[in-house]
């Protein structure tokens, strides 16, 4: 674990070295608040939740995670650092866990300084704060979870941009596995059990089960059974660079 923090520590102090931090936590922040207030008519609504601010977290998400997550990798496989990386003492594992951690705590960081959402609610109303908490909970293992898709797409190329379109699109995915639009897809030919792994999937509905305050064992297992599946393909990924 000391390789582990040594890394995460490194990795997170590289964020804050460049304006990519700033600008990243800025257009979180602007467009969680916007969202909130203007598409989810936060105040017109009359209701004491952050029903509104939570709702729009999976599609913020869908595009600042990839765009996070898409430099984990692909620029260090660019620049040839990752060949200075990996000649440290330190094993794959430990490098895909230290950085995936890193980022992880700096998306961490973006979604605590939503907490003005969180006293707004109190000043105006009565709010349950304990599905608050859940809602803020399910969105870090949310946000965990598509930051380890991007990694492991990160590690799989050079571009940037390659990874960043891939991440977007494989979220994009496990988004709405549970909808209709993907279900569809699959009615008629495949039996009932595929459907309902597929549904299983999405990782809107188990956001959102949580975000209501059911903080449910299984969709607790789902997060950290998936994110834990994509981190270990990371590792695959990068043994197979290695050897190439």
């Amino acid at each position: 674990m000391r390789n582990v923090l040594v890394i995460l520590r490194r990795e997170f102090a590289s964020y804050f070295a460049t304006p990519l931090a700033f600008v990243f936590i800025v257009i979180f922040l602007v467009l969680a608040g916007a969202f909130a207030f203007y598409l989810g008519r936060f105040y017109e609504r009359s209701q004491a939740d952050l029903g509104p601010f939570f709702f729009y977290h999976p599609w913020l998400y869908l595009f600042l995670i990839p765009a996070l997550s898409m430099r984990l990798w692909a620029e260090e496989r660019k620049s040839g650092s990752i060949e200075l990386l990996m000649t440290l003492p330190v094993t794959s594992w430990q490098a895909v866990v230290g950085k995936y951690l890193a980022a992880w705590a700096f998306a961490g960081v973006a979604l605590a300084l939503t907490f003005p959402m969180w006293i707004t609610v109190n000043y105006l109303g009565d709010p349950d704060n304990g599905t608050i908490l859940a809602g803020y909970v399910g969105s870090f293992l949310m946000a965990g979870e598509m930051l380890a898709i991007g990694a492991c797409l990160s590690a799989a190329t050079r571009n940037q941009v390659i990874a960043f379109i891939f991440t977007v699109v494989v979220c994009f995915g496990f988004l709405l596995s549970g909808f209709p639009m993907v279900l569809n897809l699959f009615e008629g030919w495949a039996p009932r059990a595929i459907l309902d792994a597929i549904a299983s999937l999405s990782i809107w509905t188990h956001f959102e089960s949580i975000s209501k305050g059911v903080i449910d064992l299984r969709d607790l297992l789902f997060f950290a059974t998936l994110t834990a599946a994509w981190l270990a393909a990371n590792v695959i990924v990068l043994e197979m660079k290695k050897a190439d």
